[in-house]
Formats: C-alpha cells, sequence, structure tokens
C-alpha cells in the first residue's frame, strides 16, 4: 500500500494561485511594502488554505537557521580583480534570497592565509541551511575540504568531471564557439587567441571551443597567434606590450578569455600604431560595462549575470526543501553582443 506524501508549500506554489509574482507573495508574507492590502489579504488567504507555514525569526521548521553561505573561494584572486562580473552575481545571488526569505552570509576564503583551516572549520560548525561556493579559481584538489560538509551544496562557475557535486555554470565551450563562428562568419581565418596566462577552468573550456569551432571550418589553429596574458588589465596590457615589442606576426582578429584581458591587449595593439578593427578585431567576454566606452566599443559575450545568480540559490534552495540528494550540471547560455571591434573582410 502506498504511503500518503504532503506536498511542502512554496511561494512558487502560491504565485501560481495567486496569479502575482513570487517577489509579491514574499513582500505580503513579510508585512513589505509595495503589495496593496487587497492583494496582500488575498495571498495571505490563499498562503493560509494551501497549508503554508512560515517559519518563525528566520529559522526553518527543523530549528535551523535560514540562511544561505556564499563562499568566496580565492586560490590567487586575479579573476576578482578590475571585474564587476562577481558583484552583479553576488546581486543576483543576493536579490533570490530576499525573495526567498533567507539571510545570505559571505565568507572569504582565501588559500594560503594563516587562517584558511580555521575558517573551514567553522563553516563546518555554522547555523546556515546550505552552502554556495564560488568556485571560479579553484582545481580540482581544492574540493576534498568540502566533501565532508554534510549539508546541500551547489558550486558556482566552475565544473570538474566525475565529481559528485552540484554545478552551476556558463556554457563555456558554446559561448566561445559563438565568438569564434561570428568571426569566421566576418570572413576571417586568421584567427588568435588571448588566454589568461592563470589557469581557470572556465577559460580551459573556452579554449576547447575556439579551437574545436576552427576545426569544425577547416581553419589551420596557428600556436603563433595564441598569447597568454595576465588576466588583469595592467597585466594584460603589460604582457601584450611586451610580446609587441619583437613585432610578432599578427592574426586579422582574436578572441579573448575575457573582456579585461581584451582591453589590455586592445590598448597595447592601438599604442603599437595598431588600428582595431581595421587591422585586428578582437572579441571578448562578459560584457562588462566599459565595452559600451571603450574606443572602438567592444563586441564581447554577454553572461546573464543577475539570472545566473538567482539560478543557483534557486538550485540550492530545492536542494534543501525537498532533500534532494540527485545532482544536476546546470549551463547557461550566452549571447553575443556585436558592437565595433569586428571588421567585416
Amino acid at each position: 500500500m502506498e504511503k500518503n506524501t504532503i506536498k511542502k508549500v512554496n511561494l512558487d506554489d502560491i504565485a501560481a494561485t495567486a496569479g502575482v509574482s513570487k517577489a509579491t507573495v514574499s513582500n505580503a508574507l513579510n508585512d513589505k511594502k509595495g503589495v496593496s492590502e487587497q492583494t496582500k489579504e488575498e495571498i495571505l488567504r490563499i498562503a493560509s488554505d494551501m497549508g503554508y507555514k512560515k517559519a518563525n525569526s528566520n529559522n526553518g521548521s527543523n530549528g535551523e537557521k535560514k540562511a544561505v553561505r556564499i563562499i568566496l573561494y580565492k586560490k590567487h584572486g586575479y579573476v576578482y580583480s578590475d571585474t564587476p562580473f562577481f558583484a552583479n552575481l553576488i546581486e543576483g545571488i543576493q536579490k533570490e534570497c530576499r525573495v526567498e526569505d533567507y539571510e545570505m552570509m559571505v565568507t572569504h576564503l582565501t588559500e594560503g592565509l594563516d587562517d584558511f583551516g580555521s575558517i573551514i572549520q567553522d563553516i563546518k560548525n555554522d547555523e546556515s541551511s546550505g552552502y554556495l561556493i564560488l568556485a571560479t579559481e579553484m582545481i580540482k584538489e581544492d574540493l576534498e575540504q568540502f566533501k565532508v560538509l554534510n549539508k546541500p551544496l551547489v558550486l558556482l562557475d566552475s565544473y570538474f568531471k566525475h565529481e559528485d557535486f552540484d554545478f552551476v555554470l556558463i556554457n563555456n565551450f558554446e559561448a566561445a564557439f559563438k565568438a569564434t563562428n561570428y568571426l569566421i562568419q566576418h570572413g576571417h581565418s586568421r584567427i588568435g587567441y588571448l588566454h589568461s596566462s592563470v589557469y581557470i577552468n572556465n577559460f580551459y573550456y573556452r579554449k576547447q571551443g575556439f579551437r574545436s569551432t576552427l576545426q569544425e571550418h577547416g581553419i589551420e589553429i596557428n600556436e603563433k597567434y595564441q598569447f597568454n596574458l595576465e588576466p588583469t588589465l595592467e597585466g594584460s596590457y603589460r604582457d601584450m606590450s611586451e610580446f609587441l615589442k619583437h613585432n610578432p606576426a599578427l592574426p586579422t582578429a582574436f578572441f579573448a578569455d575575457n573582456d579585461i584581458i581584451a582591453f589590455g591587449a586592445m590598448k597595447a595593439l592601438q599604442e603599437k600604431g595598431i588600428k582595431i578593427p581595421e587591422e585586428v578585431s578582437i572579441i571578448g567576454f562578459d560584457d562588462m560595462p566599459y565595452c559600451e566606452i571603450s574606443t572602438p566599443k567592444m563586441t564581447t559575450v554577454r553572461v546573464p549575470k543577475q539570472y545566473y545568480g538567482g539560478l543557483v540559490v534557486k538550485r540550492l534552495i530545492e536542494k534543501i526543501n525537498n532533500n534532494d540528494l540527485q545532482n544536476q550540471k546546470i549551463e547557461i547560455n550566452t549571447e553575443l553582443i556585436a558592437r565595433e571591434s569586428v571588421l567585416k573582410r
């Protein structure tokens, strides 16, 4: 005989029944501004009829604190510098936490610092409901210290094969395909790569996508057109300037691991008297605000950063609420934003 199961009512259920957004439901249940009295009363009635129970004092029904801890893991710090990408991502996480009525706690964890071990221990013993780990700078071996955590956990912005975790990340391979294919469609066949000199898992998959696209079109992968640059604005400019001192052969177009590297390289090329895009075209990655004000305006790959942050929180809370032990790999697609830094040949 089958056992009866009780489905936990959540904000999505109430929103669907009331015909309003989840944010409106959250505001009504928490007596916040922005909801009319009539709408609030209707939402409260629906919630009551559906058996929704709101946790008291921001605690879950099992007494645990309703909080999400995001761990910003820094191995070297290069990719966190100079870019608003992560600030926008965290803003998306924070907004979704508010909608779901979860507190967001932030922990900075930097490899090599004296307090690294004690912070790991504090994380193991805290009262948060689950963990989000920003794994951009992590390598596979860094995961070992998190395998002992006995609460729901989602890794974001990286992926490691054969590891039993939830991953939410950009579809880096497909994004690089879009950018490289765009250059090919614009008549470029001598295409170079501005690659990070510091290993990042995302950059590895972008390079695989770049190489695969060239191979698919029967275009030679010329190693002399690939430049390794430090992934900071100052570092990429310095490294590219050094390469250009030796007057290397240049392709007609470059794809860069990210906008920061693209900006630094573009500045060095322009100082050398090389015109962008008339002589060399460039595509970046991330769609940073600078792309709209650079000269020329940068063609780039746009990542829906706040959507990305919200999706990560939704997946974690799904694991928390449903005791979901199945792991998923979720990849977010990107959009190519055409501006002025690519010439049609």
